[in-house]
């Protein structure tokens, strides 16, 4: 009966010690998550904002680096105030809140801390994030900080600040070492204010498909994230912030056990799910497409990490301009890389005016089953809030135009993935 009744004191305690080891700002795997993406705004993507890289009248500025390099300093950072200043306003915070959705996901680039000599990154992007978490405050709105650019690009990719095809983030030392720094600065800044910013995402998607060198690093990375994230004192005092890892572009199998419980403490996993990017994905068929969506949820429920989608999208083609790149055409209709053409791109992504009844039926059928189908798991992060000539990328028009209702819970097809 004794060692009964210690053996129970101990796990009463353990259990107490479990329950008081993080206390984050939002009741993650309890509560589910629902946000979207204020993408475009503090890391420019031609493909959101078209209109910010024609003004420049140069062809070669693909990206937030030659946004930089290749036009007057004065003329970058006089564009680049305007639109940090209207893109996303206290407006946007209103609507997202009055569309029932409790989170936002903001990303920012590196150079929004610390700009190396020779890099031509203008930075000023700080005040507008902490001014967000205000606003985001006053409407009761979560904020996920996302690191989305990292010194030498995780990916390669144009979202990362730097389109290249020689990313070099994972191969060189200094690189990282420099991100670790602009992590410890945003754990800083953030690690008293949870109840606003309960998440941080320590960088945006790096290319784990980039060979096994990629894929070590990140795993490095992501253990040196969360003792930056949740020791941000400068002592064994922990903060409450969530580590919010990306899954590297590999398969959630591939994470089994990654960082588990009770070692590790308030971590998720962010998967992106996407089917716009592949041949093989663009030629599936609309019910195609939604189960393929649907199978996605045996995984989500039984992961051992909160698992949030913190980018996806009801597109179901990549016809929107410029999403593969300025510059770059489609695949749907075989303008990019010579794929074979699969369709018209008219009245598949542009204004929603030109949208068929059909195609806006089968955007709130995908837009549902992928709402239920991420809520198997911890919930979801839309990308993105707006775009300015992409309808089918947007929740606001979604919202506007039916195929989002203005509550998330209100489905038309809450029986669609049976």
């Amino acid at each position: 009966m004794r060692l009964q009744s210690i053996t129970a004191l101990v796990a009463l305690a353990f259990s107490a010690q479990q329950a008081q080891a993080i206390e984050p700002g939002f009741p993650y795997g309890s509560r589910k998550v629902r946000g979207v993406n204020l993408g475009g705004w503090l890391v420019l993507e031609p493909w959101i904002t078209p209109s910010l890289f024609e003004r420049t009248g140069n062809s070669a500025i693909v990206d937030e680096y030659t946004f930089g390099q290749l036009q007057s300093r004065s003329t970058a950072q006089a564009a680049l105030k305007a639109h940090w200043d209207t893109w996303i306003t206290e407006a946007d915070f209103a609507a997202i809140a009055d569309a029932g959705l409790n989170h936002v996901r903001i990303p920012i680039g590196y150079w929004a801390f610390e700009v190396a000599a020779g890099e031509p990154y203008i930075s000023g992007q700080l005040p507008y994030l902490q001014r967000a978490v205000e606003w985001a405050s006053k409407y009761g709105i979560k904020v996920m900080v996302d690191l989305h650019g990292a010194p030498g690009s995780q990916n390669g990719f144009d979202n990362s600040g730097l389109r290249t095809d020689n990313p070099t983030w994972a191969t060189n030392p200094n690189n990282i070492a420099r991100t670790n720094a602009v992590i410890k600065r945003i754990a800083t800044l953030f690690a008293d204010d949870v109840t606003t910013v309960p998440a941080i995402a320590p960088l945006n998607e790096p290319a784990g498909f980039r060979g096994s060198d990629w894929l070590s690093a990140t795993r490095q990375f992501w253990h040196d994230s969360y003792g930056n994230i949740r020791y941000p004192y400068g002592s064994s005092r922990k903060s409450n912030s969530v580590v919010v890892l990306h899954d590297a572009f590999e398969p959630l199998s591939s994470w089994t056990n990654f960082m588990p419980s009770p070692q590790w403490e308030g971590v998720a996993m962010d998967k992106h799910v996407y089917q716009v990017f592949s041949e093989g994905e663009l030629r599936k068929s609309e019910a195609q497409h939604i189960s393929t969506i649907c199978e996605l949820g045996s995984q989500l429920s039984s992961f051992h990490l909160w698992t949030i989608i913190g980018e996806w999208s009801p597109a179901s083609t990549d016809c929107t301009q410029w999403l593969n790149g300025r510059g770059r055409g489609a695949r749907w209709d075989g303008t990019f890389q010579n794929h074979p053409t699969l369709g018209s791109c008219q009245g598949k992504s542009g204004n929603a005016s030109t949208f068929s009844t059909a195609y806006k039926t089968f955007l709130r059928r995908f837009w549902e089953a992928q709402i239920i189908t991420y809520e198997k798991g911890a919930g979801w992060i839309q990308w993105t809030w707006k775009a300015e000539r992409a309808d089918d990328w947007s929740y606001q028009a979604g919202l506007a135009n039916g195929w989002i209702p203005r509550n998330p819970t209100n489905l038309l097809y809450p029986n669609i993935c049976g």
